[in-house]
């Protein structure tokens, strides 16, 4: 692999097993960074590890929860273990778990924001301490990078995604206190909301709905083939 421009870079990208977290983890790869990927699924790391050695880049893995109280400590210890320094953070993982509030239980509540709101908390925390220090030690000539990705739903709303919206929302609080608070450490924070990707979570159907699982959960994704058919319409590019 020719060098590429981030070259001699560090990145975390949570969720990286499938779908948009294992699109980016082999775009940042291919342009010369060297990744620590997590995912609940090993296998599927396993999977995106060895095709990005095959194309000549360096992956390192990091199966687990997100959610759990030590992930963002332990992730980013496992990180400067492994590859010495962190420039980047993508805070990738997730799912849904829809239905309207009427019909919200508290462990749905809790799962949304866990997972897209507190997850993301601890690993900017941890991530926070260590460009802090490097700051002092005046290691600031190249800015470090945090992505968030969110969710057209934190930004409108949407009728059957009540916790996901308010957590994804909360994603984006997030990042405009970050990206204020950081400026001062050259580290600049971003995030990208996404509408409708096609992965696991968005794939079509035409009258049996398609599940997912997640621990020992299995929940009810995709959308009804005729509605996706609709919105392509609506769309320009038709895709």
């Amino acid at each position: 692999m020719s060098a590429g421009t981030l070259e001699g870079r560090v990145a975390i990208v949570t969720g990286a097993g499938q779908g948009i977290g294992r699109a980016i983890a082999l775009k940042l790869t291919s342009e010369g960074a060297k990744v620590l990927a997590n995912d609940l699924d090993a296998e599927r790391l396993a999977v995106l590890q060895a095709d990005i050695a095959r194309a000549g880049g360096v992956c390192e893995t990091l199966p687990g929860d997100v959610t759990a109280a030590d992930f963002g400590d332990r992730a980013v210890a496992a990180c400067l273990e492994r590859f010495g320094d962190l420039h980047m953070l993508i805070n990738n993982a997730g799912y849904i778990w829809n239905s309207r509030i009427t019909n919200h239980t508290d462990e749905q509540w809790y799962a949304m924001i866990d997972v897209h709101a507190t997850g993301p908390f601890r690993l900017l925390r941890a991530a926070g301490r260590h460009f802090r220090d490097m700051a002092k030690a005046g290691r600031t000539e190249r800015a470090r990078k945090v992505v968030n990705v969110s969710s057209i739903s934190g930004l409108f709303g949407e009728a059957t995604q009540f916790s996901y919206s308010a957590a994804k929302s909360a994603l984006v609080g997030m990042t405009r206190s970050l990206a204020k608070d950081w400026g001062r450490y050259n580290v600049t924070v971003n995030c990208v909301a996404f509408g409708f990707v096609d992965t696991r979570l968005t794939q079509t159907f035409q009258t049996e709905v398609p599940e997912i699982a997640i621990g020992d959960r299995q929940l009810k994704v995709g959308i009804d083939a005729a509605q996706a058919e609709l919105m392509k319409a609506m769309i320009p590019l038709g895709r």
